[in-house]
């Protein structure tokens, strides 16, 4: 193990963030530098237990002890070898992935869990400033042509896994630039997007292309996909979003997250000065609680909102892990995002009535009351309805599942009772050469959780193609449950 006291002698420590009022003035990552030698005593803290329950958490599987024990013993290089051999893109899962490893780490029992996320990030961003990452191409060819559709990090990882494998790769992306929501949905306070691009750089010096603007299904038909490639991986994510069909719905001043978050990463491409749907100055509501609500957050802090309050339907989660998410379990507390920290108010147990316009139609308030579960349904509290003055909602109420457009239409692949494209152990659909891997196969879920499918379909893939066993499966779809 790393230092045999550390985790009785060294308490838990974090990087500290920048001022609020500093860090609102710019779009830079929120968290300021952490020193390497605090750093590796905080890897210190791991106990190197005999069962590492922090594997479980980790749905990549990550060798999470030991690298902190190379990180402890200041072997840096060989650390981000270990860290590489399990998760292609430490530096995403680093920066925005919730540490559900963290919640299953056993000193979290009765204390507080090792910096596992901490540690991570600090590995990948050792390596790159060593200059320890370098493109790994394959020293021979198979012959065989894959594509993958969708450059989140499903598509990605399963793309750098088959490219090093010795397939031709090629990436299809609908948007301008390629990253999917790494590049659109993720503000740059939460991941610079230099990240992604080095990563990217990397991958194309490796062999993999990459297609822009190219809508599959629509400017490349399902036909000559199929025609043209000897597999196909569809990482294409749950984007279809869930909406909010209430009295009031088309007025200007409401819209989806997703219509929002992308225009402010365009300003920071430099494609625009100002985003067409601006917080500046306005009373903002945002509805929904999770990850991409608080995204809506900081940007809307970013952008000068008036006032920023965020609703939620479900009731104020417990500061501690409650008894029916029990350890190692990934509890649901009570959690204070960088964006939290930053300013606005959160209400729980709340639900939307209806949006109120003014006569030019454009948004004023909306109107809402307080609710409370009653065997799993939300019953309005008579007497708690209130009117909140708004200019802009941001509907942040997550996504159904993927686009059933003409790409999984032409195909023809089948669903699975979620509504997800359903596919086999080896994460094959039903349509031969076809694979599913993500969001678009698992639902809306975790990046962690993405890149590990994408490794687990590339390996599909290629026993699929070739027949050999040669690339690592982390999982398989039905091996652990949604989350």
């Amino acid at each position: 193990m790393a230092d045999p006291k550390g985790f009785l002698t060294t308490p838990r420590q974090t990087p500290r963030s920048r001022p609020v009022d500093l860090r609102l003035r710019d779009w830079r990552e929120v968290y300021e530098e952490f020193e390497h030698d605090r750093l590796e005593a905080q890897a210190g803290r791991c106990m190197n237990c005999g069962i590492p329950f922090c594997h479980e958490g980790c749905p990549l599987g990550n060798l999470i002890p030991e690298w902190n024990d190379l990180v402890w013993r200041q072997d840096w290089r060989e650390a981000i070898e270990r860290l590489h051999a399990t998760n292609n893109f430490p530096e995403f899962t680093g920066t925005l992935c919730p540490a559900p490893c963290e919640s299953a780490c056993v000193l979290a029992i009765n204390d507080d869990p090792v910096t596992i996320k901490r540690v991570e990030i600090e590995i990948i961003d050792r390596a790159w400033e060593e200059g320890w990452v370098h493109p790994e191409p394959p020293t021979t060819l198979t012959g065989k042509k894959v594509a993958v559709i969708g450059s989140g990090p499903s598509g990605l990882a399963a793309a750098q896994q088959l490219t090093r494998a010795g397939h031709t790769v090629s990436v299809y992306e609908r948007a301008d630039r390629i990253g999917g929501l790494l590049r659109y949905g993720i503000p740059e306070f939460k991941m610079a997007k230099w990240r992604l691009d080095r990563r990217l750089e990397q991958m194309r010096a490796e062999g993999t292309e990459f297609h822009a603007n190219v809508d599959v299904g629509v400017d490349v038909t399902a036909e000559r996909l199929r025609g043209d490639h000897d597999a196909v991986v569809l990482a294409g994510g749950a984007t279809a979003w869930r909406d909010l069909p209430i009295t009031g719905r088309e007025l200007e001043g409401v819209y989806q997250a997703m219509e929002y978050l992308p225009p402010s990463n365009r300003v920071r491409e430099g494609d625009l000065e100002r985003s067409p749907i601006n917080a500046e100055g306005k009373n903002v509501v945002i509805i929904g609680g999770g990850d991409t609500g608080a995204d809506c957050l900081g940007t809307a802090h970013r952008q000068g909102a008036k006032s920023v309050t965020q609703l939620e339907i479900m009731p104020t989660p417990p500061e501690s892990r409650p008894d029916h998410q029990p350890w190692p379990m990934y509890p649901m507390t009570y959690r204070t995002s960088s964006a939290h920290e930053e300013g606005g108010e959160r209400l729980f147990s709340v639900n939307t009535q209806e949006f109120l316009g003014d006569d030019a139609g454009k948004l004023r308030a909306l109107r809402l009351i307080e609710v409370r579960n009653e065997g799993g349904k939300f019953v309005p509290v008579e007497g708690t309805e209130q009117e909140l003055p708004c200019e802009l909602v941001l509907l942040a109420m997550g996504f159904v599942g993927p686009e059933k457009g003409p790409l999984l239409t032409d195909l023809g692949v089948e669903y699975d009772q979620r509504g997800n494209v359903a596919r086999d152990a080896s994460y094959m659909t039903n349509v031969d050469g076809v694979f599913s891997a993500g969001d678009m196969g698992r639902g809306q879920s975790l990046i962690v959780w993405a890149i590990a499918e994408g490794r687990a379909a590339a390996a599909g893939l290629d026993q699929y193609l070739t027949g050999r066993d040669v690339l690592p499966a982390p999982i398989a779809p039905t091996d652990r449950p949604i989350s």
